[in-house]
C-alpha cells in the first residue's frame, strides 16, 4: 500500500507530533494545541485503517494460496465477498487522504438560495437542503438549520445549514456552485416544463478563537421573530438576529437559537468565518465566488439535473453523470464528492 497511503511517511508525522503533544509546554498555546491533537487523531484514524485493511488483504492471499491446493466453494465465496468489501474501504480510505487542505477537516456552512423565478426556485432550494440533509445523516455528520425564510407558497427564500463532523468542509467543498433543476412543474396548471436555479455556497467554519478584529461600527444588527412555521422552533418573543458586515455587505441571520444572546453569537460565528474565508482569497475573482450574491439564472452551472423528457443529473465540473435523478435527491451525492476530489487532487 504505497503512494497516496506513504504509510512509513505518515507514521513519521505521527512521531513528530506526539514529541510535541508530549514537550512540556504544549498547552501554552491553546488553539495551536488543539489543531495539533486533531491532525495527529487523523493521522492516526488513517494509519491505523491503513493497518488494518493491510493485515486482511495478507490473511486473504494466504487463503488464497491454500485454495490452489484445496478447493473450498464456501471458503471461495467468503474471499470473494471480503474482496468486495475491501475494495470500498480501499476507495474510501484513498479518498480520505485526498482531505489534506487547511480547511478539509472543519465544519461547514451551507447556504441556499433561489434563482430567478419565484416558487419554482425556492421549491428547488428546498429539494437541494432535503439532499444535503439525506447526505449528512447518512453519513455520520449532524447539523443545525441555523437559519431560513420560507416562502408563502413552498420552498424557502434561503436557507443555511451548520454540518458539523471531521471532514465536512472538505467532503462537501466541491458542492459550491449553481445548480439547474429542470422539471415538469408540480405549480403549473398547464404541467409545462420549468428550468429553475439555485446557488449553494459552501464556506468552512473558522473557530471562533481566531484574531478575525470586526469593528462595531461596521456592522447593522437588526433583531426580528423568526418565521418558522410553528411548533418545537417558534419563538414567541423577537429573538432573531440578523447582522449585516456593512464594508463587505455580507448578511448573516440566526433564529434557531432561544434567545437572541444565543442568536447573536452563532451569527457572528458564521460571519467571522465568511470574513476569514474571503481574507484568505488571493484575488476579487475568488472573493465573489464565496459570497453568497451569486448571479444565479441562465448562465453556467455547476450541475444540472434534469427530469424531464429524460432523467439525468450531470457535473459539469467533473463530468460525471447518473441518469438516477431520484437516487441522487435522496442524498447520494458520494460519487459527485469523489470524483470532485479526485479531479483535485
Amino acid at each position: 500500500m504505497g503512494g497516496l497511503f506513504d504509510l512509513e511517511n505518515k507514521n513519521k508525522e505521527i512521531s513528530k507530533l506526539k514529541k510535541q503533544i508530549e514537550s512540556p509546554d504544549f498547552w501554552n498555546d491553546k488553539n495551536t494545541s488543539n489543531e495539533i491533537i486533531k491532525k495527529f487523531n487523523a493521522l492516526k484514524n488513517i494509519t491505523d485503517n491503513i493497518n488494518r485493511l493491510k493485515s486482511q488483504i495478507e490473511t486473504n492471499i494466504e487463503t488464497i494460496n491454500l485454495l490452489l491446493d484445496q478447493p473450498d466453494e464456501e471458503l471461495y465465496s467468503i474471499i470473494k465477498d471480503n474482496y468486495d468489501k475491501l475494495i470500498n474501504e480501499v476507495n474510501t480510505l484513498r479518498l480520505e487522504t485526498y482531505l489534506n487542505g487547511k480547511y478539509d477537516s472543519n465544519n461547514c456552512i451551507i447556504e441556499i438560495h433561489p434563482g430567478a423565478g419565484g416558487t419554482e426556485s425556492c421549491d428547488w432550494v428546498a429539494m437541494l437542503s432535503r439532499m444535503y440533509i439525506k447526505y449528512i445523516t447518512k453519513n455520520n455528520f449532524s447539523y443545525e438549520i441555523t437559519d431560513y425564510e420560507e416562502n408563502e407558497q413552498a420552498g424557502y427564500k434561503s436557507i443555511t445549514i451548520l454540518v458539523k463532523g471531521l471532514n465536512a468542509y472538505g467532503y462537501l467543498k466541491g458542492e459550491n456552485g449553481i445548480h439547474r433543476l429542470v422539471r415538469i412543474s408540480p405549480f403549473d396548471a398547464g404541467a409545462r416544463r420549468h428550468t429553475s436555479f439555485a446557488g449553494v455556497t459552501i464556506i468552512p467554519q473558522i473557530k471562533q478563537e481566531l484574531n478575525i478584529e470586526i469593528n462595531d461600527n461596521d456592522l447593522k444588527i437588526d433583531v426580528y421573530r423568526s418565521s418558522g412555521a410553528g411548533g418545537q422552533h417558534v419563538n414567541t418573543t423577537d429573538s432573531a438576529v440578523r447582522i449585516t458586515h456593512i464594508p463587505t455587505k455580507i448578511v448573516v441571520t440566526c433564529q434557531n437559537e432561544r434567545s437572541q444572546i444565543q442568536n447573536k453569537e452563532k451569527a457572528l460565528m458564521i460571519l467571522k468565518s465568511k470574513l476569514y474565508a474571503l481574507k484568505e482569497e488571493e484575488s476579487n475573482k475568488q472573493i465573489n465566488s464565496m459570497k453568497t450574491d451569486l448571479n444565479i439564472n441562465f448562465g453556467y452551472a455547476k450541475r444540472s439535473y434534469v427530469m424531464c423528457p429524460y432523467t439525468l443529473v450531470k457535473d459539469n465540473d467533473t463530468e460525471y453523470e447518473t441518469s438516477d435523478v431520484s437516487k441522487v435527491l435522496d442524498g447520494n451525492i458520494e460519487p459527485f464528492i469523489n470524483a470532485y476530489l479526485r479531479k483535485e487532487v
